[in-house]
């Protein structure tokens, strides 16, 4: 135990120089908690300039980033806009409701002309948009010629029906002959009937000329008007529509499959090479019944 306190026994120098070492220490403690260091070593004049220029150079890049991406629009049909994807690109409600009632009334948006024409878009977001626009490849024509042409009749011509006409009937247009007859007749069987007028642009070799003057004189009155739901179609029943291959019909029951629930024509972009130019053909065949 004496042996142990002799360690704690100083003199009066060693005491002096404990006292001093004890009084440096907490005057260290005291600097290093209340003053100010800073860890930044200062540059100078050209360094600093250096720095800026490059930070000006990185936001730049940056910013000019966000805007491409910001601004860049996916071709689509602009026929088949729904409410979110209107609001997305822009156009306000009222707009949206009009492309809407237009097409309820069956009616198609064929140019860029006529889609500003309908919905009242103005000539700057027209501009944005346009060059995105994907339309069929027949002639691009207003809804209006679609139905009937604009050649005015000193008499209206009561039509025949499109669905019902025999091969010799359709020769009576000029520029329907004999094998372009019997082709309409076999495109029409291969459809099982025709279901809207701009169908018959589809047969190869029948010029829009001249579907114009045979709409002059047939139409579409009677056919199967039935339509599958979207999200109840089997794979057989898509392979047996027109417009359809076997991998395109199991595409889309794939997605189907993923997404849980179709709800919009357009979600069809997001299949891997599916021919978004023919989805008005597609929607004379199937419906989307929106669940609520």
């Amino acid at each position: 135990m004496n042996n142990w306190r002799s360690h704690f026994v100083f003199n009066r120098s060693q005491q002096n120089g404990i006292f001093v070492l004890v009084a440096i220490i907490i005057v260290l403690q005291l600097i290093y908690f209340f003053y100010p260091f800073s860890s930044e070593v200062p540059l100078d004049p050209e360094e600093e300039e250096m720095v800026l220029r490059l930070q000006q150079s990185v936001d730049s890049l940056k910013l000019a980033a966000a805007d491409k991406e910001s601004v860049e629009i996916l071709p689509f049909n602009p026929n088949f806009i729904s409410d979110y994807k209107g609001y997305l690109l822009g156009m306000s409600v009222a707009e949206i409701d009009r492309l809407h009632d237009h097409r309820k009334r069956n009616l198609w948006v064929n140019s860029a002309e006529e889609f500003q024409e309908v919905t009242g878009v103005s000539d700057s977001l027209l501009k944005i948009l346009s060059p995105s626009f994907r339309f069929p490849e027949f002639r691009q024509k207003t809804s209006e010629e679609n139905k009937v042409s604009k050649v005015t009749f000193s008499a209206p011509l009561s039509k025949e029906d499109l669905n019902t006409a025999t091969a010799a009937d359709l020769q009576r247009v000029n520029g329907i002959g004999e094998k372009l007859s019997a082709r309409i007749v076999n495109y029409r069987n291969s459809l099982g009937g025709f279901r809207a007028n701009f169908q018959l642009y589809d047969v190869y070799g029948l010029s829009p000329e001249v579907v114009e003057r045979a709409l002059q004189r047939f139409e579409v009155k009677t056919g199967a008007a039935e339509k599958f739901d979207l999200n109840q179609v089997t794979l057989m029943q898509l392979t047996g529509l027109p417009y359809f291959n076997y991998e395109q019909a199991r595409s889309i029951i794939k997605y189907r499959e993923e997404v849980g629930e179709i709800k919009d024509f357009l979600e069809l972009e997001q299949i891997t090479n599916f021919p978004i130019e023919k989805l008005d053909r597609i929607a004379l065949y199937l419906t989307i019944d929106r669940k609520k």
